[in-house]
Order: C-alpha cells, then structure tokens, then sequence
C-alpha cells in the first residue's frame, strides 16, 4: 500500500499528457517511486528539448479522488493488491483505473465479447445467449457497453455480473440510451474505465478501452464485425497481449460479419455456442513476461552517466520497426537503465513511440 503522497505523484504522472504506461514504467523503474519521478520530471523534459510538457496539476488529482470517492468509486494503481491480476500482468499494464461497483466480479475468470454496434438480430440472440451461460458456468463477460453485441452480452450476463469497460470517466455515461444499463450493471458487477473523472471520449480513447477489455480476459469473442470494425481492433490487441481469439461465424451474404469471417480465416478459434469457448479457454494462462530484462545490478544507480552521444546511438538504433528495450540496449551498447532514461526524454520529444507489449519505436 503507497502513502497518500506517493498515490498522488503516480497519479499525477499517469495524467500527464505525454506520459503513456510504458514511459510511466520506465520513470518508475528509472527513479523507484512516484514521488522521485516528478522531482526528476522537470529535468527529463527540460533534457528533451519540450519545454511544453507540463507535470499533472496536484490539485487536479485531489479533485478526481474527492470525486471518484464521492460517486461511491475507487482509484486503483497497477501496484494495489486488489488491481485485476490479468490485468497486470500486462507489460506495461495502465497505471491508474477507475472501478465502481462489485470488484470481487474479477475474481472469477473473465472472458470478453465484442461485436457490431449495429448488431443484427441473430448476432444479438447470440451474444445474450453465449454469456448468459458463460456466466451461468462461472466466467464474468466484459464487454464495451456499446449498442448491439456489447449491450447484449451485458445483459445476458447481469445477474451474476458483468464489467463494462468505457472509454469516458467512470461516471460517465456512452452512449446515453445505456443509462439505465450502467445502473443495473453497478449492482451486481462493476465499470471500470482508464479516464480521469468527467472525461468525455473521444475517438483516441477507444483502443485504450480495447486494451482493457481484452487485457481484464482469458480471450475474446468476436459475435459479428464488419471488416473495418473496432472489434478487429480488440482481436488484434487480445492476440498480441496472447489472449484466445475466437469468432462466431456468419453469414457471407452480410457485411456486417465479413471482419469476423476474416479472423476465422486467419487462425480465430470458431465457436458457435459457450460450450465451444469452455472448450478453449483455459483459465491461469496467458503469463506474460515483465517489461524489463534484469539489469547489471552491480551498476549503482547514481552512477549513470549519459552523453549526447549515447542519445544519437539509441536514436540510430531505433527505427519504424519496433523493438524491445533490451534489443536497444544491446544494438547501442547502452545499459538498459541509460536506454530507459534516454527513451522517456525521447518519446516526450515526439522522437520515439511506445507500444503495448514493452515496445518502442522510431516516431513517423
């Protein structure tokens, strides 16, 4: 459990605009606490050349905890105890989340659904079929709460919980017709969201959503999706975090199942009842590794030295293609810890990218 000072400065520096999960782990792993993150904060940007990068305001994070607690939620750091276990297993896994309602809905093993907003009616019979008896076998569904697949599988799934994923402020509520499906699912299971409170999504909020919904899962189920549909995303990211993929397969006459036909086609597991995904999954798998190789550690941290010639090496090793820490490291001949520092300073200056799964990239 951190001290309330030490939950503030990581929430702080999770809130910062430029500050993704894997530059957030590389400050933590850098500095060992949040509080030496920001007091080392100022020096990381000045070094990055972007004076216009500001440090998440102290008296913004009191207000979203007043708020959050207020509303009967919580704000929980990747390091508390009761932070989903899949979840952080995820490298990096999000700093900081908002929960509201039943959290002990986590402890059973969770599988995702996801499909068509614009779901057609046999998409949504099966939706609210498959996880209502997944759930009746024990799983918790988590899902969107968008319209179509997303609303069905909540619903199927109400009375022994469900947990929806949002891409707004966990008191937020999208789109506006789920109000009444956001109550009932509070009380039996529980919203969970990566936003700060009274945040309205926006289009570059959904893939982190995605991530979530996947990354909280044992594998995903794609009931219906078009063939340039978020729900390939969820597919995608759920194969790269080494969830299960699978799909319902549907008619070819309809468009609306083209994307998920497509992910048969390409290795998805198909399923077409619960008994099929009980087939698949098998929960206590999916382990990933942590973001870091070990490091030397005869190397004392106040013994790190970098030059601007380490920085040009580490900028020549990167390129668009991305690429782990520890292969930066031994392409440059850079300790990890001096990569780490040099790739926080970079990415704050627009020159490199982070990606899920600890990767990093040369910024296009």
């Amino acid at each position: 459990m951190q001290n309330d000072e030490e939950r503030i400065a990581r929430i702080r520096l999770a809130r910062t605009s430029g500050i993704g999960p894997l530059t957030y782990s590389r400050f933590l792993d850098t500095y060992g606490s949040g509080l030496a993150s920001i007091e080392a904060f100022p020096e990381r940007v000045k070094a990055s050349g972007r004076g216009d990068v500001k440090l998440y305001a102290r008296d913004a994070v009191l207000r979203e905890i007043e708020r959050t607690e207020r509303l009967g939620a919580r704000i929980l750091l990747s390091c508390d105890e009761d932070y989903p276990k899949l979840l952080a297993q995820l490298s990096p896994p999000p700093p900081v989340i908002s929960v509201w309602g039943e959290i002990g809905v986590l402890s059973k093993p969770c599988i995702a659904m996801v499909g068509s907003r614009n779901a057609s009616a046999a998409a949504v019979k099966i939706a609210h079929t498959m996880a209502h008896d997944l759930s009746e076998s024990g799983y918790t569904i988590v899902s969107g709460m968008a319209r179509g697949v997303d609303t069905a599988a909540h619903k199927g799934s109400l009375q022994h919980g469900t947990v929806a994923v949002i891409a707004g402020g966990v008191d937020n509520v999208y789109p506006a017709q789920n109000a009444g499906l956001r109550d009932e699912i509070i009380k039996t299971g529980l919203i969970v969201s990566e936003s700060p409170f009274g945040h309205e999504p926006r289009s570059k909020d959904f893939p982190r959503r995605n991530r979530l919904i996947t990354g909280l899962s044992l594998g995903v189920v794609v009931v219906e999706a078009a063939q340039r549909s978020g729900s390939l995303i969820s597919a995608r990211t759920a194969g790269e975090q080494g969830r299960d993929v699978m799909a319902v397969p549907g008619s070819p006459l309809d468009p609306r199942t083209k994307g998920s036909n497509g992910l048969i086609r390409t290795g998805a597991m198909l399923v077409e009842t619960a008994d099929d995904v009980l087939q698949i999954i098998s929960p206590g798998q999916n382990i990933q590794g942590s973001l870091f190789e070990a490091e030397d550690e005869s190397e004392p941290e106040d013994e790190i030295e970098i030059t601007g010639a380490d920085r040009d090496k580490i900028l020549e090793a990167l390129s668009p293609t991305a690429a782990t820490i520890a292969d930066i490291s031994m392409t440059s001949g850079i300790s990890v810890r001096a990569c780490a520092i040099l790739l926080v300073e970079m990415e704050l200056a627009g020159l490199a990218t982070s990606l899920p799964g600890g990767l990093v990239r040369r910024a296009t």
